[in-house]
């Protein structure tokens, strides 16, 4: 019997399970080859450490080591408007990594008691009169185990989610991903806003030689392509040359009111973008994913019976920190207000 089964390694998963007391027995599950290499399955993500989740490593006092870094090194965002003709640049903080080893890196120093199953599908839970049975794929063998807690830390499309609360509702954003190698150096974050492709952005990062091109997408059969129409006229203006070397894509849960997010169903939690914790204005979810995951294990260790009352407390600031996001939304993505902004220049810089 565990304590806590957790559903996903990735940087909530993985915080949950470096939190929890060692007294709590834990299984950590991800579908993903994280003890192995090369991976088998890659995260769909553009690999930018953010501010916020700059800060929560650095409080949490975890420096991040050489191998997970990537270049260039990333300090302006290009921001494209499509929908007026109008480009600026504004500066950021941010750190670019390889996401794959950034997840095999919070991996790597997990204490003793959190015992891990890589390669491994969840595929359903139960209850019984003893708790909770969850069933597992490890190596194509099906097996079950038992768990007083379990923990859906498998991102927008978490199955854990969608069994234990059908009504939460599907995933509102399709992402899709392309790398392209490139011998060019682009050292800015391009953000494009083109109503024609999707009323949310797009994306282009440089990471070690290759060019990333993104697009978060209303979910449905034109989704792809709008993306590909996006891919010709960048190819048109030679932002990008030649063929694919890489696909990959994802879905995104953007949380539009506080009804996206759910914490808890019973003895099942939702943690990282599983519960909705992601920002609305630009998906940015690594912060919220290790500050969720962290507040879900000092709620389990406080109070391991009523775990839900205090997690539901604790992540009252996060709720009202996408709240506020929401609010500042129409200045991103109301074509009239950007227009305004972006024409002015304000907080913009010049580009020698």
């Amino acid at each position: 019997m565990y304590d806590v089964v957790i559903i996903g390694a990735g940087p909530s998963g993985a915080s949950l399970a470096r939190f929890l007391d060692k007294q709590y027995r834990v299984l950590l599950i991800d579908k993903r080859n994280l003890d192995e290499w090369p991976p088998l399955v890659n995260k769909c993500c553009g690999g930018l450490l953010a501010p916020d989740a700059q800060n929560i490593l650095g409080r949490l006092g975890l420096g991040i080591p050489g191998e997970v870094l990537t270049g260039p090194q990333l300090f302006s965002v290009r921001t494209i408007d499509r929908d007026h003709g109008l480009e600026r640049y504004y500066q950021r903080y941010y750190i670019n990594i390889d996401r794959e080893k950034f997840d095999r890196w919070l991996c790597s120093s997990l204490p003793e008691h959190a015992e891990k199953k890589f390669n491994t599908l969840f595929l359903s839970y139960k209850r019984d009169e003893k708790g909770l049975v969850i069933k597992y794929r490890e190596k194509g063998v099906i097996s079950e185990a038992r768990t007083k807690i379990l923990v859906g830390a498998d991102g927008a499309a978490s199955r854990v989610r969608r069994q234990a609360d059908p009504a939460f509702g599907k995933a509102s954003y399709l992402a899709l991903q392309y790398w392209f190698m490139t011998q060019r150096e682009s050292p800015f974050y391009t953000s494009i806003f083109d109503r024609t492709v999707t009323d949310f952005y797009s994306w282009i990062i440089q990471k070690n030689g290759h060019l990333i091109v993104g697009s978060a997408l209303p979910p449905g059969e034109e989704a792809r392509q709008k993306f590909e129409g996006l891919l010709d006229r960048l190819k048109g203006e030679g932002l990008i040359t030649g063929e694919p070397v890489k696909k990959e894509s994802a879905f995104i849960n953007r949380p539009r009111d506080m009804k996206s997010i759910r914490t808890h169903r019973g003895e099942v939690a939702f943690t990282g973008e599983a519960a909705g914790f992601i920002s609305p204005s630009s998906a940015e979810g690594i912060s919220y994913a290790i500050k969720s995951g962290l507040l879900l294990a000092e709620s389990i260790n406080t109070n391991f019976p009523c775990f839900q009352k205090v997690y539901r407390k604790k992540t009252a600031a996060l709720k009202f920190n996408i709240w506020l996001k929401n609010r500042k939304l129409p200045f991103m993505y109301n074509r009239v207000l950007r227009r305004l902004i972006l024409a002015s220049g304000i907080f913009s810089m010049k580009i020698r």
